[in-house]
């Protein structure tokens, strides 16, 4: 985690390893958002083998798919409703873009995308994203 302070324990009662859980699955959401994006299809490839197979090995593509789909959904959600909770409207956007991605300071929000609230308030929604995240996801 480059540069990324873990919360305060006796605050927030999350452990260090706690928080690089929550901070790591957050950064996934841009991977789920690309693989519900691109990952519409079930056509697959013939695997070729010379052992036959049974009925029911080779599984239903499109239930299987639509199963992962609805993972990936429930997910994107959980953060996205976790940052609208902790930032309100105002915040949202500058709290998902800091979950979400790595790097992303105050400074870099400040200059390049004009977050309109205060360094200490926006480290403290950033610390209640996380705090709701460890409810959330218990």
């Amino acid at each position: 985690m480059p540069n990324v302070r873990p919360l305060n324990r006796t605050k927030y009662n999350i452990t260090k390893h706690r928080f690089s859980e929550l901070y790591n699955f957050c950064l996934q959401y841009k991977e789920w958002k690309d693989e519900l994006k691109y990952k519409t299809d079930t056509v697959k490839s013939i695997e070729i083998s010379e052992l036959p197979k049974g009925e029911g090995e080779a599984g239903n593509p499109t239930q299987e798919l639509a199963l992962r789909r609805m993972e990936l959904e429930k997910k994107c959600k959980l953060v996205e409703e976790t940052a609208m909770a902790a930032g309100g409207v105002e915040l949202y956007p500058y709290i998902m873009k800091a979950v979400t991605e790595e790097g992303i300071t105050y400074r870099y929000l400040s200059m390049i995308m004009n977050i309109s609230c205060s360094k200490n308030t926006y480290y403290e929604r950033r610390k209640k994203f996380y705090w709701i995240m460890d409810k959330k996801k218990e």
